[in-house]
């Protein structure tokens, strides 16, 4: 059964050019070597990582089918009251060039130092937000995929087209 860390293994492993050590990849994360490891034994079992040992490739087309169609049920948010956070979903880049607010606050990550004011939106991981304002591409994925946990359908359809796009062009470089 997977687990949410192993969709931030996934994305990370994605957007990085070549596969990173177990260390190198927790250290990136923000999580411990050994939940790493678990981590990648989880989706290779899940037929998300394919090819030689150590040299695996994530399954681009498994991993967008899990993203699009399930992960809004797997991992849905915990929505809660007021907070200071990091912007996330429709509120963060890239959807929110394309989506024109409203009034109502906006989903954020809890966080202490955060910028912005809204929603207490559940990360994936405790850690995700860590790692997420250490990478601009990571955190786009990340705010992608809780466009997909949450969002309303003409946010979902706007997520899961960028997410196609960056997962079909591993190499592409946020604006």
């Amino acid at each position: 059964m997977l687990k949410p860390q192993d969709i931030l293994v996934l994305l990370k492993l994605s957007i990085e050019p070549e596969r990173p050590t177990y260390l190198r990849l927790a250290q990136q994360l923000h999580l411990n070597p050994s939940e790493v490891h678990a981590s990648v034994n989880r989706v290779r079992a899940a037929h998300l990582l394919q090819g030689p040992r150590e040299q695996e490739r994530v399954n681009r087309s498994g991993l967008l089918e899990l993203l699009l169609h399930g992960i809004r049920y797997v991992f849905p948010p915990e929505k809660g009251a007021l907070t200071r956070g990091i912007p996330t979903a429709y509120a963060a880049s890239p959807l929110k060039e394309q989506i024109v607010p409203d009034s109502e606050p906006v989903p954020v990550w809890p966080y202490a130092e955060g910028t912005v004011r809204g929603y207490s939106f559940s990360p994936l991981h405790k850690n995700a937000p860590l790692a997420a304002l250490e990478d601009q591409r990571f955190y786009e994925l990340l705010a992608l995929v809780d466009a997909l946990r949450e969002g309303r359908a003409r946010e979902r359809e706007l997520a899961g087209r960028e997410l196609r796009h960056r997962l079909e062009a591993p190499n592409h470089v946020a604006s």
